[in-house]
């Protein structure tokens, strides 16, 4: 009983602790050119992982990249 208590708990911890991030999508065509412009952004890939990039141009000239949300990426 005890082990189905503590597994319960675990799995709700970490349930909060992982954020979806409320990305700006990219949008085709995709950028072929960016200004040296630094403006963090944190990019979401098509892989699920995160990747920060320098600014939203250069993250959605990516064709990797979904969508970025303005500032450093979490953790």
């Amino acid at each position: 009983m005890r082990t189905v208590v503590i597994v319960m708990v675990l799995g709700l911890l970490s349930s909060c602790a992982v954020k979806s991030l409320e990305t700006i999508a990219c949008v085709e065509p995709r950028p072929q050119v960016c200004t040296m412009e630094f403006a963090p952004c944190c990019a979401a890939l098509k892989d699920g992982s995160l990747k920060e990039f320098s600014s939203p141009c250069t993250a959605c000239a990516d064709p990797t990249v979904t969508g970025y949300v303005s500032g450093h990426c979490p953790g």
